[in-house]
């Protein structure tokens, strides 16, 4: 066993971090030890009493000084989430997004507190007055994924903070670039500072903060969710986790066919199709399938890689390096199976990074990988359906339920199918709607494995306390006993 496994004090050994775009090791990363991330937490939980107790008012002045320091060395942050993504598209805006998400929660929470404060007299004993607190977890651990790494590993940590929490965030030990010029903008907002940082590691750093904190954010596969839920439940503190998906859209034959392959290719390819809520699944109506897949198959030959060029072309490399490889056995299992490729294929090096042309697959079925497991890639299977109850079958039997999408040539048919899906996010007329959303602060539940957290936002990281004030003369149990007798 190695030093690690005896001494909790023992100096983490550096990781190598790759280059998605040249696939060289071009940085080292040292995860604190054990007990390093033990006292990191101490200081941050002393911090957050002050945090904690100081009026929301100031809470919001402070999330709006970051908010200035992040639009100030916004061009730094974008070019380090480039550099983790391999230029992926949605590191363009991952600091426009958390800016707007401190925003819109420095104009909201004022009423998010009002709302939840409860005072009042008991109905069942007047003389009892009762008044509500919201009290926050001390110390909230955030731990977040590699794709959107910038956007992903932050966003969660903004409600927690208006909250009162002080907050510890690790994102994954495979795009850990952007947490240098984070951590300026942290540093040059003092009062947050001393209840707000980032560190690098990997796993084990990650089960040293579950260790020490009182409530965990998770981002991430469903296999390490389930880790992090256990652990968690081990401590007896709550879990908040966010996790992967197997997105069905349907595509009825009153569809306006040309609109649907924009919005599905869209919907499956954008960010190299490394966002939990692609599009993974495709049903579409048996009487216009072939016709949609000729379009589909046109619009993803219009796609370019961003290669050599990473500012010109819509799909960029793979982040990880492993995840080329379950997209590749996701295409050799399908194919081996009967699954016909239409166009596109397996990875191919360029430079070093690992790209995917747009893939499209016919002849698909819940036998394989492709149509069960999370693909995490730019692979579009295409299925026939008969009826609205085969389509809504089909789209419901997985154990995934983070999102879904519905095209149809009315708005009320899209909606009626959408109101019949397992999912927390259905997008009408469209896919990819999740981010809009997001702007319109909706934290809707994931159904099944794709997550597990009874509240969101701000109240997740809220605990409500009842504080109960007797206005009368305290009852005798004698007394009560004598009553009881009569």
């Amino acid at each position: 066993m190695s030093a690690t496994a005896f001494d909790k004090s023992a100096p983490r050994k550096p990781l190598p971090v790759r280059n998605p775009r040249t696939g060289e090791i071009d940085m080292y990363i040292t995860p604190p030890s054990s007990e390093e991330i033990a006292a990191t937490c101490a200081r941050l939980r002393k911090a957050q009493e002050a945090w904690g107790r100081a009026p929301l008012d100031h809470r919001i002045g402070v999330m709006k000084k970051w908010a200035d320091r992040l639009q100030a060395h916004r061009a730094a942050l974008i070019e380090a989430d480039s550099v983790d993504t391999g230029y992926g598209q949605i590191s363009r805006v991952a600091p426009d997004m958390v800016i707007g998400s401190v925003l819109r929660m420095c104009a909201i929470a004022p009423a998010i507190f009002e709302r939840s404060h409860r005072a009042g007299n008991s109905p069942g004993a007047p003389n009892v007055a009762y008044r509500t607190n919201l009290r926050p977890y001390p110390l909230a651990g955030i731990i977040g994924p590699w794709n959107a790494p910038l956007m992903l590993s932050t966003v969660h940590a903004v409600p927690a903070l208006f909250a009162g929490c002080a907050v510890i965030v690790k994102p994954s030990e495979v795009t850990p670039r952007f947490v240098k010029p984070m951590m300026e903008t942290i540093r040059e907002t003092p009062e947050l500072a001393e209840v707000f940082t980032f560190v690098v590691g990997d796993g084990e750093t990650g089960q040293a903060i579950v260790d020490n904190v009182d409530i965990v954010s998770f981002t991430g596969s469903v296999p390490n969710g389930r880790k992090v839920a256990e652990a968690c439940a081990k401590r007896f503190i709550p879990s908040i986790l966010e996790l992967g998906g197997k997105d069905p859209v349907i595509v009825t034959q009153t569809a306006d066919l040309q609109k649907a392959a924009t919005a599905v290719l869209r919907g499956a390819v954008t960010s190299t199709g490394q966002v939990c809520f692609s599009i993974e699944r495709i049903y579409v109506q048996e009487k216009v399938h072939d016709a949609f897949v000729d379009l589909l198959v046109r619009e993803a030959e219009r796609v370019e890689l961003n290669y050599p060029d990473p500012n010109r072309g819509q799909i960029g490399p793979f982040i990880a390096e492993r995840q080329a490889a379950v997209v590749d056995d996701h295409l050799d299992d399908a194919v081996r199976q009967g699954a016909k490729i239409r166009t596109g294929g397996k990875s191919e090096n360029l430079g070093g990074g690992l790209y995917m042309r747009p893939t499209v697959l016919t002849d698909v079925t819940h036998d394989m990988k492709i149509m069960k497991d999370e693909t995490f890639g730019p692979v579009m299977p295409v299925m026939k359906y008969s009826s609205e109850d085969d389509a809504v079958r089909l789209a419901n039997d997985t154990y995934f339920g983070l999102s879904a999408a519905v095209i149809a040539g009315a708005e009320d048919e899209a909606r009626r199918i959408a109101d019949r899906l397992d999912a927390g996010t259905v997008s009408v007329q469209d896919t990819f709607l999740t981010f809009a959303g997001f702007g319109a602060g909706l934290q809707p539940d994931a159904f099944k494995f794709s997550g597990m957290g009874s509240r969101s936002g701000i109240l997740a990281f809220l605990r409500t306390q009842s504080v109960l004030t007797n206005t009368a003369e305290p009852a005798c149990i004698i007394d009560e006993e004598l009553k009881a007798v009569r």
